[in-house]
């Protein structure tokens, strides 16, 4: 109900790759949400959409899928939400989309939908790419075999929207006649099964009956009795699958051969030649290495000048703090423990926002597709799944949806080997960590003209997603795998990007790279102050006098000597006194206990690495240095010489390169696998490699 209005509500449904998404944001703007399905992580979008000055509609974005036979949980949500009657998210009509382009693949999808019984408009999408390859449609000839309103639209350009909306207001809730129909093989079963399972269509109550042992959300009493029925009626459901699915491509095939013409005038040959290099085993590889080093470079150049305005907006802030506000714990808490905390992270924004930049024009130009087309082969090789490099690509962005994208493999051992080795590709909450840490050790010079720190920069990435490899290879050995699933990947066409999309599309990652790493680093930042402002004992609060009795207070400067009372009195404190238990522990790989509680802490997210850095310096800390500066005047008490050398960094890189610091990935591998005996394996594994390099990087380099 909006404004005492009931809405609409309208699903759309279509393949991957036939542009929804754009559809579904040119008819809703800026008003739309994403939240779960109940009880699953399957993102649902949905948003309002104004059909005329009186009516709204409710659009809601399902997952892509190919069928309404589901092979994975996003497919399994398509049919439960299209088929159950008093399932809150079942639609009042059904827009289905289809790439105008492949209408063969895409009318399968289509027809199924119909059968479904619910009112149904069938979107082409991609009219333009229809015009450039000199496709002909024969829309009324569509309409006429299907009866259905068929509307022709350009998404991306709003072509052909305003007809969409007409056309939803206009629809018709007439019978049609079954595309498949059920009743001509299994009369009594179809009836029956949809007795059972209280449905009002017969081809839906075959949907579900047709493959009951592979949906979850059937409860057991159902299942028993149409698994009863079936060997009863004696239903060959898989045989009956395949004819269904040989009949409505005969249909489709049979009325395209009428309905659409192709101009054989117009040369198109330009797609397959670049598709001949981009896809090449040797030049694909080479091109996507080229635009890598592209970015890296451009993370580390481009970033640069952003980087050091927010670092003074920062700094600026803590003074103006300071001067505002009466001394005391509150001031000093906001000024030396949020702010820096939370400024160690913001500060890396800009380098956020050129890596999803680069991601997201990847994605918008339809190349991401021919890298996951390029990589199939090399997965196949390490026992991953085709369909691993999806999640394997995006996980540079976060593990958390990357692991969610698992599952769309269907054999299980393939997905349980991606879900594990997910992690060590690199995300983008170590981008902070990395550049931090390269800024000190590696000096900022060019090699003819190529930046070192940004090449770094790339082999940590390389890295990664080779220890991704590596990992899958010996867990493949280990856990044959059976089964294999199919890959099946969409090769759009090459597109300009939309600014729009792309705009829309950054600010939302760094937005929420912000608010989820923000919460966080506010609740530690505010906990590491406490810790690093009190201490147990007199030590703590009587530092003077015990600093006095270690050092000739004539031979140093005041400076100095306020400095070795500070760093006696966080050495002493709560948070010093805990980072000292651990030392023991961690020296060998040249930490110190300082570093220590860094690694703690960013045991909730990796990027709280950089906030407890800053937090711990700022404590006590009268000067504006940033936390890079504070780490590189850090000095080695034992040799009085910096404390972050080549060793020291190169060491914390290995760590950071290969440790799981992410409670949040560790509860989605807890959920996705449905087991904790997985994530408490794939975080004590991670651990204790990342300990292992570590201190090997560290006792060579030293």
């Amino acid at each position: 109900m909006i404004g005492g209005r009931k809405a609409l509500k309208v699903a759309l449904v279509g393949n991957p790759n036939t542009g929804k998404s754009s559809l579904f944001n040119a008819l809703t703007g800026l008003n739309q949400k994403v939240s779960n399905y109940p009880g699953i992580t399957v993102e649902k979008k949905s948003g309002f959409s104004k059909l005329d000055r009186r009516a709204i509609a409710e659009m809601v974005d399902l997952p892509g899928t190919y069928s309404l036979h589901p092979s994975s949980v996003d497919e399994e949500v398509v049919l439960r939400t299209l088929t159950e009657p008093d399932n809150i998210d079942r639609p009042d009509a059904i827009v289905a989309v289809a790439d105008a382009t492949n209408l063969k693949r895409n009318l399968y999808l289509f027809t199924q939908v119909l059968d479904l019984g619910l009112p149904t408009i069938l979107v082409l999408n991609m009219v333009d790419q229809v015009r450039r390859k000199g496709i002909e449609i024969d829309v009324a000839k569509l309409e006429e075999h299907f009866g259905v309103k068929v509307v022709l639209v350009n998404a991306r350009k709003g072509e052909g929207i305003d007809v969409l909306k007409k056309s939803i207001l206009e629809l018709s809730h007439d019978l049609r006649p079954p595309v498949f129909d059920i009743r001509e093989d299994a009369p009594n079963y179809a009836e029956s099964a949809r007795k059972i399972l209280s449905l009002n269509g017969d081809y839906a109550a075959w949907l579900i009956a047709s493959q009951i042992k592979d949906l979850s959300y059937i409860d057991s009493v159902k299942r028993d009795e149409i698994e009863q029925l079936t060997l009863r009626s004696d239903v060959d459901t898989k045989k009956l699958h395949i004819r269904e699915t040989i009949q409505r491509y005969k249909i489709v095939n049979d009325l395209l051969k009428e309905a659409v013409t192709v101009s054989p005038h117009l040369d198109r040959s330009w797609t397959g030649r670049l598709d001949r290099i981009i896809t090449h085993k040797v030049y694909g590889v080479l091109i996507l290495l080229g635009l890598l080093f592209i970015i890296f470079q451009a993370i580390f150049s481009w970033a640069e000048l952003p980087m050091r305005l927010i670092d003074t907006v920062f700094s600026e802030f803590s003074i103006w703090i300071r001067a505002s506000m009466e001394p005391g714990p509150l001031s000093a808490l906001i000024a030396d423990g949020i702010i820096p905390g939370v400024a160690g992270v913001v500060i890396f924004l800009p380098q956020i926002f050129i890596l999803f930049t680069f991601i997201t024009l990847m994605e918008e130009t339809g190349y991401m597709a021919r890298v996951v087309f390029l990589m199939d082969k090399l997965m196949k090789r390490f026992g991953l799944s085709g369909k691993s490099v999806v999640p394997l690509i995006s996980g540079t962005a976060c593990a958390i949806p990357a692991i969610m994208a698992t599952r769309n493999i269907e054999s299980w051992k393939e997905r349980l080997i991606t879900i594990f080795v997910t992690p060590f590709t690199t995300c983008s909450a170590r981008l902070p960590v990395y550049t931090v840490l390269i800024g000190l050790v590696i000096p900022a010079h060019k090699v003819l003209g190529v930046n070192v720190q940004g090449l770094v920069l790339m082999f940590m990435y390389l890295l990664g997603f080779g220890m991704a490899l590596g990992s899958a290879w010996v867990m493949s050995k280990l856990i044959p795998t059976r089964t294999s699933s199919h890959f099946i990947v969409e090769m759009p066409a090459y597109r300009v990007p939309l600014y729009k999309n792309v705009i829309m599309t950054i600010w939302n990652k760094g937005k929420s790279f912000v608010t989820n790493a923000g919460k966080i680093i506010i609740a530690i930042s505010i906990v590491l102050w406490v810790m690093a402002s009190n201490g147990p004992n007199d030590h703590f609060t009587e530092a003077d006098k015990y600093v006095a009795a270690e050092v000739d207070t004539t031979a140093i400067s005041v400076e100095d000597y306020e400095s070795k009372v500070e760093s006696y009195r966080l050495e002493h404190s709560y948070i010093g006194y805990l980072g000292r238990s651990i030392e023991p522990a961690i020296r060998p790989l040249g930490y110190d206990w300082k570093v220590g509680i860094a690694l703690i802490s960013s045991f909730a997210a990796r990027e709280v690495f950089v906030g407890t850095m800053a937090t711990i310096y700022s404590v006590g800390s009268e000067d504006e240095l940033t936390v890079m500066e504070h780490m590189a005047a850090e000095r080695n008490p034992r040799t009085g010489g910096k404390f972050f050398t080549l060793p020291v960094g190169m060491s914390l890189l290995m760590f950071y390169a290969f440790a799981m610091q992410c409670m949040s990935t560790f509860a989605i591998v807890r959920k996705e696998t449905n087991s904790w005996r997985w994530p408490i394996f794939q975080a004590i594994f991670m651990t204790a490699f990342a300990y292992a390099v570590s201190l090997l990087t560290y006792q060579i380099l030293i």
